[in-house]
This record gives structure tokens, C-alpha cells and sequence, in this order.
């Protein structure tokens, strides 16, 4: 008997046909995310979970469903968990982290260069019709090669930044606390928050949402930025307050940003930042590469049937005993 599971969102076929394979699966079909109601009403007799940023599994989701074994969460993140709590309940909780370390420095190093050179403002302006010759003085933007970028959060995807930056000939300089000394592969500095703040050209995000790092980034923070500074948020959208990152773009007090993550998510039309042609904003697509989001798919099926399975998931968020496997079922 094929251990039942509920899958939160339409993942790709890499791993979705894993899931199918070893398991009695429903899937929600559609574009949006699956109602809370119908989540709560899905979840009570599966044993395991693959579930996205976007549902929110707490305590009323572990309450409705007593079978559960294992959550495997298709991102790096897992905000959205209450590990603790699944942890309590000797549930597994898994993750995809790694995989998508190149592609999310990529698309930052993207944006920075995109909101730097102003890119979408020069397509706006063709398609506006308003390109009627060369001129000297026309978008003029900030030069990359030979600028100082200030990284916040060294971990994988940030110190893949810094690799990054350094083909563009760029000084390199980071803030992390859990980071001791300076990075002798990418020659990357490791500074004092306010320091990077203040001698940055480029600041990039890469650190998880935190209690500590809501609004990290507010109105204080930006007062201490050079005023031709770019911000690029390829992190979480809360970790930048919008209202403080609105004020500083539309006064002149910090010269563009680039934003693949926004708060709230997806971001509301009527947001003031969409009214800024020096602020770039994506749905969040750091990650979206074919392979990346097929390995991506794999790694989040394979959590799952390991966990169901009683076995150690690819990748674990949380510590637990490892249980034998249940004879109420077998996964070949």
C-alpha cells in the first residue's frame, strides 16, 4: 500500500514522477496557491507533505494531520515551517538548499547590472517611443567594473556573489557575524555593518528571514548609504522595509535597487515602488532556470519517499531519531 501525500503546487515532472511513482499523490493543479482551507481539509490523512514558500505549515496544519511523517519543502528556505513544532512531533522536515547557489547569484549579479546600467528604463524609453538620437546625457547609469560591493550574508549564494564580482575587477567587502576573517579565494573583506553601508556602490542581500533581520534594511541603514548606491534584494522581501526603501529611491538618497523578492509577495499594484523607474522589481525568478528548478523538483521528491521511508533525507532541516518504517505500508 502506496503511503499517502499531498503536494501543494505543480512542481516539475523531474520530481513530481518520483512522487507518483512511490506514492498514493494528490497534486493542486493550479496557478495560485492552494486555499488554507483546503489545505487543512487535505492534509488530514496524509503521511507526507512537499509544499512550497507559500503555504504557511503551523501548528493547525500538524494538528490536522496526525499521520504526518515528513514535510519536504520545495526551497532553500523554510520560513513557512514551524520546525519546532515538527520536530516535537518527530516530523522531518527537509529542504533544497545548494542546488540553486549558481542560478540565485547569478540572477543578483543580473539585477545589479540591470538596475546599475538601468536597463529596464532604457527598454521603457524605446518602447515609449521617445529614442530620437544619441544623446550624451541619456541614462546615464553607474559603472560596475572597478566598484565596491558590499555583501550582507557570506554564506553560499553571497560568497557566490563575490566570485562573481570579482571578473568585473570589483572590491569586495561582507558583513556577517556567524563569518570569521576575510575570504582569501575571492579576496573579499570582511567589514563592520556601518562601514559597508557607507563605502559600498552596490549592497547585495543573501541572508535568511530572521526575527533579526526583519526591516534590516530601513530607514536608518539607508541614511548611511552613498546616494548613487544600487540595492539588489535577492533574499526575502521582508528583510528590506518598503516604505523606508520608497523614500530613499524617490528622494535622490540612494540611486536604484533591484528587487526579486518584495513584502507582501507577489508584491500589490499598488505599491508606490512600482511607480519608480529606478526600481526594478521580478517575481521572484532568482531560481528559475530549467535545470535549476528540476534538481530542485528531485531533491524535494527524494526528501519526501527518504523520510516516508524512514530513511535520512537528502537534505534535513531538523534533528530528530530516525523511525522505523510503518507496516502499513511499503515503498519499493
Amino acid at each position: 500500500m502506496k503511503p499517502k501525500v499531498y503536494v501543494t503546487r505543480n512542481i516539475p515532472e523531474k520530481g513530481l514522477s518520483l512522487v507518483r511513482e512511490a506514492c498514493d499523490a494528490e497534486v493542486w493543479e493550479e496557478e495560485l496557491p492552494v486555499p488554507r482551507e483546503i489545505l487543512l481539509e487535505k492534509v488530514q490523512n496524509v503521511e507526507g507533505l512537499l509544499c512550497l514558500l507559500t503555504e504557511r505549515i503551523d501548528d493547525k496544519v500538524l494538528v490536522a494531520s496526525p499521520r504526518l511523517r515528513v514535510v519536504s519543502n520545495y526551497a532553500v528556505g523554510f520560513n513557512n515551517i514551524d520546525v519546532d513544532i515538527c520536530t516535537t512531533r518527530g516530523i522531518f522536515v527537509g529542504n533544497t538548499p545548494d542546488v540553486l547557489t549558481d542560478t540565485t547569484a547569478d540572477f543578483a549579479f543580473t539585477l545589479l547590472m540591470a538596475a546599475a546600467r538601468r536597463v529596464v528604463e532604457g527598454v521603457d524609453y524605446i518602447r515609449a517611443g521617445k529614442w530620437k538620437t544619441w544623446g550624451p546625457r541619456t541614462l546615464l547609469g553607474q559603472d560596475i567594473h572597478g566598484a565596491t560591493l558590499g555583501i550582507i550574508g557570506y554564506g553560499r549564494i553571497g560568497k557566490a556573489m563575490a566570485r562573481r564580482a570579482c571578473g568585473f575587477d570589483m572590491r569586495v567587502m561582507f558583513y556577517d557575524e556567524y563569518v570569521s576573517g576575510n575570504d582569501a579565494e575571492t579576496g573579499a573583506t570582511k567589514v563592520d555593518f556601518d562601514t559597508l553601508l557607507a563605502e559600498s556602490d552596490f549592497i547585495s542581500l543573501h541572508v535568511p528571514l530572521t526575527e533579526e533581520t526583519y526591516h534590516f534594511i530601513s530607514t536608518a541603514e539607508l541614511a548611511k548609504c552613498k546616494p548613487t548606491a544600487v540595492l539588489i534584494n535577492a533574499a526575502r522581501g521582508p528583510v528590506v522595509d518598503p516604505q523606508a526603501l520608497y523614500v530613499a529611491l524617490h528622494d535622490g538618497k540612494l540611486a536604484a535597487a533591484g528587487l526579486d523578492v518584495t513584502e507582501p509577495e507577489p508584491v500589490t499594484m499598488d505599491d508606490p515602488l512600482l511607480t519608480l523607474p529606478n526600481c526594478i522589481i521580478v517575481p521572484h525568478i532568482a531560481s528559475a532556470s530549467v535545470a535549476t528548478r528540476d534538481r530542485m523538483a528531485e531533491i524535494a521528491a527524494r526528501n519526501l519517499i527518504a523520510g516516508l521511508k524512514g530513511e535520512p533525507l537528502l537534505h534535513c532541516v531538523n534533528k530528530i531519531p530516525f523511525f522505523p518504517k510503518s507496516r502499513d505500508f511499503i515503498i519499493e
